[in-house]
């Protein structure tokens, strides 16, 4: 049986913990949210936590039984399924009183909901035999929110047995979450993020889970996290081709998100929902003939038409009216808010002070950071734990991590075997052969810097489900890591969920800065301050496709900017005073873009 989407929006996956356990919290009040499934030591941790809280015997699964990792994962969603029937059912029998699970259900839902509709018709009914029909028929429309699971595809870690053999490639990280999440009882979706894994997605091709039967319903579905239209294409038809049918495309905005930052082309959200907007058929009917072509050599005969895909969006929204144009305008089936989520402590697992950090922060706290032993642009923000820790390693003489988990391990610049760039070993060697180099203070420093700046993201995104405890892998306190969103700076106000909610759907209004722009605008200046960042690390060595790569950033920087001079008219549920100021700050951005100039004196050739 598929979830029937009661509300508009869902929480994303956020960062390991966050999320981890959010369906048991919101699932029962049909609000849809995706739980990481990168690490099994967690959700093993989690499992014992919510097994005892449920009441069920807990038997361990080690590390060294085979399957491990995937059968974890498949242990944990099945609990979590369980907990959430169990809820569903207790709310279902509820009594329609003031303060009771089954009204805060119905008073949650948007105003334009049917069912909202039919639940004010049953409040404002005086018969009390009709009364109690409707509460009957109520009762029937009640459908948890769908429990997703994430995997970002590069981490893919090849993995050996207690033996010290190497394990087949079915073995490997991604295979093996994507396993866990197969076996499980859950009929809901695994949410892929990060880009092409070609192993990953040929083995998904053999699950027969991903493929619909007679009736065309699918018992696992695929939603694709997309940051431009072209991967989505691209991505889109190599997994078509295998018979894998993309559900739901899952736009975000490259920088104005949480988590990694995957910055596009220069291209913004607005330009590339428009894409979408005019492609969607053109989309659609493109995958749906490779796709069909790849069933039928299965010997599958395929349905009449392609599936239904549906679009979201998800990166920086912050206002009911905001949520609302998406939708109206871009035609959007839905949308993602996630970091606002790290200030409701109903929904997400996070520690009473990094949420008290989060709430009294200012906007210089959060920042686009080389934290990420990927490589990859992470949103961080300063003054958690994690960070305070990095520094204190540092002055005592012991940079890096214990690196338990090894999740990330993927350099080899000094062993033969895969080390990760924020572990303890590899710092070591690292600052040892700066210092061998005989640079200037200031440029040793400098990289010494870069070096020590990396962040154990295994240990420390995964921290806040072990405060109050010390972790399985080290004899440290845990410290909390968080990725929020830039646009969480606008938050202040430790929130419930029925005030967050209904700030979603404008029913209330959260305080939000003074100052916060429209959501386009702020995803702008970010892309702005990203291109000079870039600019400024490459100061001393600018290549030639460097040059190539920054102008063309630049250029559909301007083209966005046009697109969304046209745009402004149309936000005719904004006040007037509104869209007077989205001008200005279009106009100042735009002239601080052309004042830049992508020019070095030290341009060489590739």
């Amino acid at each position: 049986m598929e979830n029937s989407r009661v509300h508009t929006f869902h929480i994303p996956v956020l960062g390991l913990a966050f999320s981890v356990d959010t369906p048991i919290r919101v699932a029962r009040f049909g609000i849809s949210s995706v739980i990481s499934i990168v690490d099994d030591i967690l959700i093993e941790h989690m499992r014992e936590q919510y097994a005892s809280v449920a009441g069920e015997p807990y038997t361990p699964i080690a590390p060294k039984e085979t399957d491990h990792r995937a059968r974890r994962i498949t242990a944990y969603l099945n609990l979590v399924q369980r907990i959430v029937q169990r809820q569903v059912a207790e709310l279902r029998a509820s009594a329609f009183e003031a303060g009771s699970d089954i009204v805060k259900y119905f008073e949650m839902l948007a105003d334009h909901s049917p069912m909202k509709a039919l639940y004010r018709l049953m409040t404002q009914t005086a018969d009390p035999q009709v009364q109690s029909s409707l509460q009957d028929t109520l009762r029937t429309k009640i459908v948890p929110g769908a429990i997703d699971v994430n995997i970002m595809t590069k981490v893919d870690k090849l993995n050996s047995g207690p033996d010290g053999e190497d394990l087949g490639p079915e073995y490997s990280d991604a295979l093996a979450s994507l396993r866990g999440f197969v076996q499980s009882d859950l009929h809901s979706s695994i949410v892929l993020s990060a880009g092409l894994n070609q192993r990953l997605f040929g083995y998904m091709g053999r699950c027969p889970e991903f493929i619909p039967d007679s009736r065309g319903v699918f018992d696992k579905k695929v939603i694709l996290k997309v940051s431009d239209y072209r991967s989505a294409y691209i991505q889109g038809k190599i997994l078509a081709k295998k018979g894998i049918w993309i559900s739901e495309f899952r736009i975000e905005s490259g920088l104005n998100c949480g988590g990694h930052a995957f910055a596009t082309d220069g291209t913004l959200l607005g330009p590339i929902l428009d894409l979408f907007r005019t492609n969607r058929t053109l989309l659609i009917n493109e995958l749906g003939q490779l796709y069909f072509a790849a069933l039928r050599e299965r010997g599958i005969e395929p349905p009449s038409i392609p599936p239904s895909i549906r679009i979201t969006v998800q990166g920086g929204i912050g206002t009911a009216e905001e949520d609302a144009f998406l939708r109206d305008y871009y035609g959007v089936d839905g949308t993602g808010w996630g970091s606002p989520f790290l200030l409701v402590p109903e929904a997400t697992n996070v520690d009473d002070e990094t949420r008290k950090k989060l709430a009294g922060a200012r906007k210089e706290d959060f920042y686009l950071s080389d934290a990420s032993p990927l490589g990859i642009p992470f949103n961080n923000f300063r003054g958690s734990a994690s960070e305070e820790q990095i520094l204190r390693r540092f002055k005592e003489g012991n940079p890096g991590s214990p690196c338990k988990k090894k999740f990330l391990v993927s350099n080899t610049e000094f062993t033969e075997k895969p080390i990760c760039i924020a572990s303890r070993q590899y710092q070591h060697l690292k600052i040892k052969q700066l210092r061998d180099l005989n640079l200037r203070p200031e440029e040793l420093d400098r990289e010494i810097g870069k070096v020590v700046q990396k962040a154990c993201l295994c240990e420390d995104l995964a921290a806040t489900a072990y405060v109050g405890g010390r972790t399985e892998n080290t004899k440290e306190r845990p410290a909390v890591a968080v990725c929020p969103g830039p646009n969480l700076a606008y938050f202040s106000k430790i929130a419930s969920l029925e005030e967050m909610v209904g700030h979603i759907y404008g029913r209330l209004r959260l305080p939000l800065s003074a100052d916060r722009p429209n959501m386009f605008i702020n995803e702008l200046r970010i892309n702005i301050d990203y291109l000079k960042q870039e600019m400024q690390k490459r100061i001393d060595a600018l290549t030639s496709r460097d040059f190539s790569r920054l102008d063309a950033f630049k250029a559909n920087l301007q083209v966005g900017i046009a697109y969304y001079k046209s745009l402004i008219p149309k936000l005719v549920k904004e006040k007037e005073r509104y869209r007077e100021r989205m001008q200005q700050e279009l106009e100042a951005l735009e002239e601080e873009l052309l004042n830049i100039v992508i020019a070095s004196p030290c341009l060489v050739s590739d």
